[in-house]
């Protein structure tokens, strides 16, 4: 069967998708992934109010925050270690487990109380979840296979939401990204490595591709559809059915793993690392890629100042927003290439062994960065307007991974 073959027939069984995911459903009750409310209500003891919030994992649960003071609002039994992403729609978040991806409602916008929903999208070592044009695409790296769905749906639909599956050839640890046009653009890999991507049409005609990527990890959707890829000694930059390999000044290690982007700037900030046998998962050095100029620069961060991928994101005015090993949330220019202010936040940390280890992460929404410190399971609320820090909440958990939704 061909794959435009396999696509159509994999539109046709929605029904057994369903039916699929609610068995999967009862199997990760039966493994200690809690599909039923162990929410609490705000620590005051009053129901919870509509509005923002900020989702943290930790060891065996979730507890959601409010967005604004930080004060309880739920807590749910989950695994011993979950990854956090937001669906996209400003409400649930993704949830990835053992079973596969489990749709937490963190009910912003609504007066009810959040709910991990029994709503679980099966999936084999499931890995990034992608939101771009209105569509979310799921990721299982143990058969490559890319799941979308209408983002809108999952608030509008009573349970599972239809879904369209694109069949994997060979499992890898990769990710794909649906284009407003219905272009899918997904890596290529097999168990022995990853090389590069394939740009595919909506009836599965591969129209562009590259396999000058080795290691590829991570993507990013930059402004006018421009799509970034990390390599191990560069990047890739899809452009309107042309592919871009742009290579990294460290040769032939230079790798860009993450890709920290804005859909309202050609400029897309990275992580780098230049020695294949470091030590660690600190950094010090960051790539800007200029997807419109297809240009990739290398940029020395401040003495003393380091971080993981867990510790970038990008906010107010294009900016990105790194969170440093000096405890200071560091406000990055793309456009200059210089930090332009660091705001006092937390204490100095040292970077973790294992990157599942929980380590300090920051996640920006509005002109609000909200920055954890596991050492002292505290999460801060900073206004980047001022670079005061405007909340705090000491939590009785160690927070890990964690992501903010805006309701």
């Amino acid at each position: 069967m061909d794959h435009r073959m396999r696509i159509n027939a994999v539109r046709r069984s929605t029904t057994a998708v369903v039916a699929l995911a609610a068995a999967v459903a009862l199997t990760a009750c039966s493994a200690d992934t809690s599909t039923t409310s162990d929410a609490s209500t705000a620590s005051d003891g009053a129901a919870a109010e509509p509005g923002p919030r900020v989702v943290v994992s930790y060891a065996g649960g979730l507890r959601v925050l409010d967005a604004e003071t930080l004060a309880d609002v739920a807590d749910f039994t989950s695994e011993d270690y979950t990854r956090l992403n937001a669906a996209g729609d400003g409400r649930h978040v993704m949830v990835t487990t053992s079973a596969g991806f489990q749709v937490l409602d963190t009910a912003a916008g609504t007066a009810d109380t959040p709910e991990l929903t029994d709503t679980v999208f099966p999936a084999e070592k499931p890995g990034h979840v992608v939101h771009h044009a209105g569509r979310t695409v799921l990721y299982a790296d143990g058969t490559s296979d890319t799941t979308i769905l209408d983002t809108a749906a999952l608030g509008t639909t009573d349970g599972m939401p239809e879904t369209e599956t694109v069949p994997g050839t060979e499992a890898h640890h990769g990710v794909s990204v649906v284009l407003s046009d219905g272009t899918l653009l997904t890596t290529v890999g097999n168990a022995d490595g990853r090389t590069g991507i394939e740009a595919r049409s909506e009836n599965g005609d591969v129209v562009a591709s590259s396999d000058r990527c080795p290691g590829i990890h991570g993507e990013g959707t930059a402004q006018d559809e421009r799509v970034v890829f990390g390599c191990e000694n560069g990047a890739l930059v899809y452009d309107r059915g042309e592919v871009t390999k742009l290579d990294a000044p460290d040769q032939p290690y230079g790798r860009m793993g993450n890709a920290y982007v804005s859909e309202t700037s050609p400029l897309v900030v990275g992580d780098y690392k230049d020695d294949p046998d470091a030590e660690g998962l600190l950094l010090d050095r960051v790539t800007v890629v200029d997807t419109e100029a297809k240009t990739l620069d290398v940029v020395d961060l401040p003495a003393g100042v380091e971080y993981t991928w867990r510790g970038v994101t990008r906010g107010p005015n294009d900016l990105a927003y790194l969170i440093g090993t000096d405890g200071a949330v560091h406000v990055f220019d793309p456009t200059t290439r210089t930090v332009t202010a660091s705001y006092p936040v937390i204490g100095e940390w040292d970077g973790p062994a294992r990157y599942q280890d929980a380590h300090p992460g920051i996640s920006v929404m509005g002109d609000t960065a909200y920055v954890t410190e596991p050492a002292t399971n505290t999460v801060h609320a900073l206004d980047l307007t001022t670079g005061d820090v405007v909340a705090t909440a000491t939590l009785d958990v160690t927070p890990n991974e964690f992501v903010a939704v805006a309701g």
